[in-house]
């Protein structure tokens, strides 16, 4: 596995900007970079679990392993999802067990800081590398 960070500055308060991460209606909006029509299905608690999912039913099954209220909030991946139905004992989602995904909100005089860190496997560096700034570029501007 390897780490990747992002980060941001969001002209808005850090209540704003989760609503914007981690509400049912603002997560596809910008969910979407990453595959349109993405859903998270969950009810956001600490200890729930959570599907990504694109329309076709593919992702990834994870847990809330950390929340605390407009500061941080991290999951921790367990596997894949192929078709809305759990992926076990299959190399590509064993290779996910345990990743983490972390989004911490920092308030910097009267702005949010919004930092990203994210474990993936080696053959998802590139992807992204390439759309979570894109992502982080619309969360900003759905925040603004």
């Amino acid at each position: 596995m390897k780490t990747l960070k992002f980060s941001t500055t969001i002209k808005a308060s850090k209540e704003t900007v989760w609503n914007v991460l981690f509400t049912d209606e603002n997560y596809p909006k910008w969910a979407k970079i990453f595959c349109e029509g993405s859903t998270a299905k969950t009810d956001w608690k600490q200890g729930s679990a959570v599907e990504f999912l694109t329309p076709s039913g593919d992702g990834m099954f994870s847990t809330i392993a950390q929340k605390v209220l407009y500061k941080t909030m991290v999951f921790k991946h367990l596997g894949t999802l192929r078709h809305g139905k759990r992926v076990l004992n299959d190399d590509s989602s064993i290779d996910w067990e345990n990743a983490k995904e972390s989004y911490e909100l920092l308030e910097v005089d009267s702005k949010t800081e919004l930092i990203v860190e994210m474990e993936t496997t080696e053959e998802f560096q590139d992807y992204f590398k390439e759309t979570f700034p894109k992502a982080l570029k619309k969360i900003k501007e759905l925040s603004e």
